[in-house]
């Protein structure tokens, strides 16, 4: 009988990697640049600890988020993939806290049950069928405790969408806090990404890099 699991790691990829902008899942609150206010988390302790996290998954940017002025916002392909790179923040909460930060990432309004150790054994779960986020993956274990982290289910190949600068400067702040990334390595790193390469934005990436 496995041991029932009562703290993971949320991995994330995206604008939870800024602590402030991940705290108002949480806490409650809107986060600086975002139009949407997050309802928190009925437990409003804060992440008993934190670490840097490589998730070999490839980030992606799609949809248009209304929160975020209608850009597009991260995703990872659902595939594993040894040779990709994406720089992550993992967050150690409570079981019940890492449900209800699911349930404000798709807008669930009622109750949610996800069964941990079923995702962990198939190493993804779909949680909520065409939801944004609905789709658990698990990245492996660290410290005792299982990574999770949520996507779309599908490949977002015809919704790609450019970042607003916001979003982006979000991301870019929480990966300087996380791993103090030069300027250089920084614009490098979003240069090729599908939603940034061959769109305006990624014109803007060597200016957006120096902005704080």
């Amino acid at each position: 009988m496995s041991e029932k699991i009562k703290h993971v790691w949320y991995a994330s990829y995206g604008s939870n990697i800024l602590e402030d902008r991940f705290h108002c899942y949480i806490l409650g609150g809107q986060p600086k640049g975002a139009k949407k206010t997050n309802p928190g988390c009925t437990d409003k302790t804060l992440p008993i600890a934190k670490e840097e996290v490589s998730i070999n998954h490839q980030l992606y940017f799609a949809k248009h988020a209304k929160g975020w002025d209608a850009g597009g916002v991260g995703f990872i392909n659902t595939k594993f993939n040894d040779n990709i790179q994406t720089y992550g923040r993992m967050y150690l909460i409570t079981v019940d806290q890492f449900i209800e930060v699911v349930k404000q990432e798709n807008n669930f309004k009622g109750e949610l049950r996800i069964d941990l150790q079923q995702a962990k054994e198939k190493g993804s779960l779909v949680v909520k069928e065409n939801s944004w986020y609905g789709n658990l993956l698990y990245l492996g274990d660290q410290k005792g405790h299982p990574i999770f982290t949520f996507t779309n289910e599908r490949k977002l190949t015809e919704a790609i969408n450019p970042p607003s600068e916001q979003y982006l400067l979000t991301i870019m702040n929480g990966l300087k806090e996380t791993y103090n990334l030069s300027e250089i390595k920084l614009k490098e790193y979003f240069e090729d990404k599908v939603g940034i390469k061959g769109y305006a934005i990624e014109k803007r990436l060597a200016e957006l890099v120096k902005s704080e």
